[in-house]
């Protein structure tokens, strides 16, 4: 799991997004992610913006949408 690199799409003042960072954070600590704000470009909100929070693995391009549980995000990262 530690080789996993993840995109993380967000937004600002989102409670829904919060609540992934935590599941994400308890459940792999040691998984690098980089947050991506969708209202950053009109590109990422178009694309993720009614969707968000979304994971995107780096490696796989494999997508991890909102609602996710713990055991969802430990099948995503193996």
């Amino acid at each position: 799991m530690s080789n996993v690199a993840l995109l993380f799409y967000t937004g600002k003042d989102c409670c829904l997004c919060d609540d992934a960072q935590a599941i994400l954070d308890h459940v792999a600590p040691e998984v690098g992610y980089t947050k991506l704000d969708v209202r950053s470009s009109t590109e990422l909100y178009h694309l993720y913006g009614a969707r968000i929070p979304v994971l995107k693995r780096q490696d796989t391009e494999q997508e991890l949408g909102w609602p996710f549980g713990e055991q969802q995000l430990r099948e995503f990262l193996s």
